[in-house]
């Protein structure tokens, strides 16, 4: 593929949302076309019209969005090369098709169900792989006319050996990732290119297309470097010059060489999107998932990415998809940000749930809210986490967490608790700082250890044993609802001890 433009493209299939494995590799192809001053070319492959939805398209391109990753041709942009969908595009495979069979590159084959059958029963019976006899091949005129009389539509298949100079004996992908890589050309038979329906398989389709769009590059998985000889093929057929590969390490499981799927956790943008991930740690997380730059930086901007992303810094060896690093790389990326744009970005979360409506947050509940978010500080590793840490700011009746039961239910505790709703309606300002003086006063009156009552006054306030800074949550919480949860936690703190009687 002779251009000076660097062209590549992503080519997701409209079957589901898009999976963390895809985006990676959309990702990787982005960089490649922005870091060279190239194009980023998207086209939607929903050649399964089973399994093919316009609501999955939808999915894959607000995916997109949402990683930032803009498209220079494709879907909603257009281009010259278009249409970028490959349902609008059948006529021209099925032309590129005829057109081979015209040269004798392929050639019509009537073979039914049962006689492919058969020619596979007696390849198992020989202990050989099967390969289609070719027996199409060499029909006359008048034997596809009596096969066509019987109703037999015919498929297309490559005619292999006018493809391939036999006397090659192999196959060569020289990969800008993984190096040579050789594959037997007697591996291979007449394969189809176009079936019966008049539908192309994905190889034709995929050849066809890029071959049309002008695409230099194909960056992809290495799961779909078993695809590239047969490609390969369909190129020399074709008499044109096939573009350069890329098969780029899958994302794994797990250490044990699994791939990423649905047991190893939620496997769609989507779901990251939806639970508060930053599209900006995801690309971060991305893009050191096969590619690495050096031992020492952990947090790239998108400039410093486009700047340093290379293919001679992709990884052979597949990469670990780990959840921890995410939520560690998340949970910076929140904290990089300003307390307002922190608290504009949680406020979605805490709406979807019912505890507020943007419309009725007047400047003091927004300063309000702006002291929660900056007590919750850096325990967030993803924004929907601000629900699990604050709900019980937003509720009248609080539950109590069976591990947070046991430290009402010590001896102490009923009346330590009315010890301390005493102390604590009289403090003012009712502000953290005085609110944390008073509670260590009454420690030190108390004798009693700061643990046995810090967590008894949690639990107590918010049903928890963990969570914010506990001067901070009773600040948030307010002196009248402070007083009223103490009261409440000293009753059932001794009916539990009357129930243990």
């Amino acid at each position: 593929m002779k251009t000076d433009e660097v062209r590549v493209r992503i080519a997701p299939a409209p079957t589901g949302h898009m999976h963390l494995g895809n985006a990676r590799t959309a990702l990787f192809n982005w960089l490649f076309a922005r870091h060279h001053g190239g194009k980023f070319i998207l086209r939607i492959d929903d050649t399964d019209e089973e399994r093919s939805s316009e609501e999955s398209i939808k999915a894959i391109l607000d995916a997109l969005r949402w990683l930032k990753m803009d498209w220079d041709e494709g879907p909603e942009v257009g281009g010259p090369y278009g249409p970028y969908i490959q349902s609008q595009r059948i006529d021209i495979y099925r032309r590129y098709a005829h057109k081979l069979v015209e040269d004798g590159k392929a050639y019509y084959c009537y073979c039914t169900k049962e006689e492919l059958a058969a020619e596979r029963e007696e390849a198992r019976k020989r202990g050989k792989p099967f390969k289609y006899s070719g027996r199409c091949k060499g029909l006359t005129d008048e034997e596809r006319r009596r096969f066509e009389s019987e109703g037999r539509v015919p498929t297309i298949r490559l005619n292999l050996e006018a493809a391939w100079d036999s006397s090659e004996g192999k196959i060569v992908v020289d990969d800008l990732v993984l190096g040579e890589v050789e594959f037997k050309l007697s591996a291979f038979d007449d394969f189809i290119i176009l079936k019966s329906t008049g539908m192309p398989v994905y190889n034709f389709a995929t050849v066809i297309d890029d071959h049309l769009m002008r695409i230099t590059h194909v960056i992809r998985a290495s799961e779909h470097l078993s695809n590239t000889p047969k490609q390969i093929l369909i190129y020399r057929a074709l008499g044109v010059e096939p573009p350069l590969f890329a098969h780029v390490p899958m994302v794994l499981g797990s250490s044990k060489g699994e791939k990423l799927s649905k047991r190893h956790g939620a496997v769609s943008v989507e779901w990251y999107r939806d639970e508060g991930y930053l599209p900006e740690a995801m690309i971060n997380f991305l893009v050191r998932l096969g590619w690495s730059y050096d031992d020492k930086e952990e947090i790239f901007s998108l400039d410093d990415l486009i700047e340093k992303f290379d293919l001679n810094r992709v990884g052979r060896s597949g990469s670990v998809f780990d959840i921890k690093k995410l939520n560690w790389l998340n949970g910076k990326y929140i904290m990089m940000m300003s307390l307002s744009e922190r608290t504009d970005a949680v406020i979605p979360f805490l709406e979807r749930e019912g505890l507020i409506r943007r419309e009725e947050i007047t400047p003091q509940r927004r300063k309000w809210l702006e002291r929660m978010v900056e007590a919750v500080g850096d325990r967030m590793t993803k924004l929907s986490d601000i629900v699990t840490y604050t709900s019980y700011l937003f509720v009248e009746e609080i539950d109590y967490a069976k591990d947070g039961i046991k430290w009402l239910s010590r001896e102490h505790v009923p009346g330590m608790l009315k010890e301390v709703r005493d102390v604590l309606a009289d403090v003012d300002p009712f502000d953290a700082e005085h609110i944390e003086k008073a509670l260590r006063e009454y420690i030190e009156r108390s004798g009693i250890k700061p643990i046995q009552v810090m967590q008894p006054i949690r639990v107590a306030l918010t049903g928890k044993t963990v969570g914010p800074g506990l001067f901070d949550v009773i600040e948030l919480l307010g002196k009248e609802r402070v007083l009223g949860r103490l009261e409440r936690g000293a009753r059932e703190a001794l009916k539990l001890q009357q129930a243990e009687a």
